[in-house]
């Protein structure tokens, strides 16, 4: 089962939209003439009954009206006025407003006007990222005493709905609305959203409005915009392609498959010639697939048993020369959990998401008579995966209404996992680039924020050398759309999987350094540790509540300037002592504390080189960690707590036990001590 959730995406079968309106268009001309539909609202969606507006900052409202109206709004006794541009477009700017409300919000063209009641002046937070952002109130610990119990007229919900896009849309194609907290609005909402409003407001006693804005298994690609992501580099002729897709589809897949198959001529370990979409392609590797496909982790493979990565299926189909003239086609049952799928060598499709089959048109003339080669790569990152049966699920549909079944039978081939992970297709829903910015971030325009919450990560750490640079992109992005200095609270990534029991390289610990480094560069970026209250078996931990706590507490030290330590004890320089290494920590608030055991444990001292990590003896003193361990003169760097799932003792001593645990982090050796007082 992949971890991504159901979704929608525009732009994909437009042209199987268009069709089925020219169908329906004869039954629409005979029914009953329906009533005449409202006028286009004046105020764009986020202004709505119940909206919480950013306080202490000017408020930008805006919406759409007649070309050349003049829009007169008012709030609280504020007025401004604006006229709409030749498409209709109108923004106007209100003073700023101290929290307070509710409010009567009203927007006048002429004769059209619209009124939102119950608007609230306060602190707004968008709330975004991938499953562990999506998990539901009803996901979390005792989630029926909680539900129960919420009920809250200043807390407001808006969640964005989740639709994915090619290009950046201006509002959303579905219906949204603002609801207050009670049990049936919080039920679904996003928990470590709500759980990190309901202890905020403990202490920022304002009316808050959260915008649920997430995607499960979704990567910071996919929430970066073409612009962003350009400027970054390295995904120009994804973009291209991008581009093209909005355009034209049809040859935009297929300059798709003709990079992916680049991607896969260029891998170490693939051999000149080998090129599984092809017609031509090799038979003696290839084995064959159950007839009922479906997960391969189930098919008693013993090679496939709890395999994660990339296996290719094949399979052909017969046509008269009558049938490949026609116009086709492909219909294929659900993948789980990305596909990119050829006929004939060439690309037709690749879509992300378990949830449903995929239906790819085939350009004309690409089917010839006699058989007919299909080859499908699916790629799998997480728990069950491969493409769904039975075997006869996959077709050919006509013009003339014939389902032609694929013939034979599919077989399969594993890839090594030295080949690595493909590119995605630039158009996919959350793995694609852009298309979750375009259909989720876009909408919001310009809405005052106080500031942003992102978890995510899991999706990515794969990549995690160019991770960092990722976030700072998106970091720069969202302060474009939203304003410079918002402030970003990083969640740092749990802890996930089997405990270690020896050093070793860690794709989720690298992440986690990433994270780190990123917030550390940055004034108005915070990090939340942890690595402590996830769960080794699974990915989706129900511990939100304390999440939600770190988060309130991040967010009073960082954004509210409250004068406590935010984040827990970070780690701030590691020098020599003799044959001992001394890690100090700043931001501890009284003393460290290990439990468990006389020291704390999952220090490591490393020399430059990969594998040569070893665990160090580890003593505590106020603010320091002395270190010991067979050739520790020798060591360049120290790594604590690396790995995907470490065992990890260390915490600041507050004097209540609730101190807050010191992150995973990994420093070089500097040659001098490090000095208190020199900072």
């Amino acid at each position: 089962m992949s971890a991504s959730m159901p979704f929608r995406f525009r732009g994909v079968r437009r042209a199987a939209a268009a069709a089925l309106l020219a169908a329906l268009a004869p039954l629409a001309a005979t029914a009953q003439e329906p009533a005449q539909a409202p006028a286009t609202p004046l105020l764009h969606a986020m202004f709505q009954d119940h909206a919480v507006l950013q306080r202490g900052q000017p408020l930008r409202v805006w919406g759409q009206a007649q070309p050349g109206a003049r829009v007169q709004v008012e709030l609280a006794g504020r007025r401004a006025s604006a006229k709409a541009d030749a498409a209709g477009r109108w923004q106007a700017q209100l003073p700023a407003l101290p929290a307070g409300g509710p409010y009567a919000l009203t927007a006048t063209a002429g004769a059209q006007s619209q009124r939102v009641a119950d608007v609230m002046v306060g602190d707004v937070w968008l709330c975004s990222g991938q499953s562990n952002m999506e998990l539901q109130v009803w996901r979390t610990l005792d989630a029926r005493a909680e539900i129960a119990g919420a009920g809250n007229e200043r807390i407001r919900l808006f969640t964005v709905p989740q639709v994915a896009d090619v290009r950046p849309q201006e509002g959303f194609s579905q219906p949204v609305r603002w609801q207050p907290v009670t049990p049936d609005s919080v039920r679904d909402f996003s928990a470590a959203c709500y759980y990190f409003a309901r202890e905020l407001q403990k202490t920022v006693d304002v009316p808050m409005g959260l915008v649920n804005a997430a995607w499960g298994g979704s990567r910071i690609q996919a929430w970066t915009s073409a612009p962003a992501l350009r400027a970054l580099g390295g995904y120009d002729a994804e973009l291209d392609v991008l581009e093209r897709y909005a355009e034209d589809p049809l040859a935009a897949v297929g300059d798709w498959g003709a990079l992916w198959q680049r991607w896969w001529s260029a891998r170490p370990g693939i051999a000149a010639g080998d090129t599984p979409w092809s017609e031509d392609a090799p038979q003696g590797e290839w084995r064959d697939a159950p007839a009922q496909l479906g997960a391969w982790e189930r098919w008693g493979v013993p090679e496939l048993a709890a395999f994660d990565g990339m296996v290719w299926y094949r399979a052909t189909v017969h046509l008269t020369a009558a049938q490949a003239a026609q116009e086709a086609v492909l219909a294929l049952g659900p993948a789980d959990e990305i596909d990119t799928t050829w006929v004939n060598g060439r690309g037709v499709g690749s879509t992300y998401g378990a949830g449903g089959g995929r239906e790819y048109q085939l350009p004309p003339g690409l089917l010839h008579a006699g058989d007919n080669t299909v080859a499908v790569n699916v790629l799998d990152t997480y728990r069950d995966g491969g493409l769904s049966g039975p075997a006869s699920a996959h077709t050919l549909h006509l013009a003339d209404g014939t389902r032609v079944p694929l013939d034979g039978g599919w077989r399969y081939r594993v890839v090594p996992a030295a080949v690595g992970s493909p590119p995605r297709a630039p158009w996919q829903s959350a793995a694609g680039l852009s298309t979750l910015h375009n259909g989720m971030i876009a909408p919001l325009g310009g809405f005052g924020l106080r500031g942003a919450l992102w978890y995510q990560g899991e999706s990515n750490t794969f990549e995690h050398a160019r991770y960092a640079d990722l976030l700072r992109a998106l970091r720069r992005d969202w302060r474009g759309q939203f304003g410079a200095g918002l402030p970003l609270l990083l969640v740092q990534l749990p802890n996930y999987g089997r405990p270690p029991q020896k050093p070793g390289e860690s794709d989720w610990a690298a992440m986690r350094e990433a994270q780190r480094q990123v917030a550390a560069e940055d004034r108005d970026t915070g990090l939340v540790v942890t690595l402590d209250i996830g769960d080794r078996y699974d990915i989706h931990p129900s511990n939100k509540q304390e999440l939600g706590r770190r988060l309130a507490r991040t967010a009073r030290a960082l954004v509210y300037g409250e004068k406590i330590a935010g984040a827990g004890p970070v780690p701030a320089a590691v020098s020599r002592n003799g044959d001992a290494l001394v890690v100090a920590f700043d931001q501890v608030s009284d003393g460290l504390v290990a439990y468990g055991a006389d020291g704390p444990i999952g220090f490591e001292v490393c020399g430059d080189a990969p594998g040569s990590c070893r665990y160090a003896r580890a003593e505590t003193w106020n603010n320091r960690v002395t270190l010991h361990a067979p050739g520790a003169h020798e060591a360049t760097r120290v790594r604590y707590c690396w790995a995907d799932s470490p065992v990890c003792t260390l915490y600041d001593s507050d004097g209540q036990g609730t101190g807050l645990p010191v992150g995973p982090f990994e420093l070089p050796i500097s040659p001098m001590p490090y000095d208190d007082h020199a900072r």
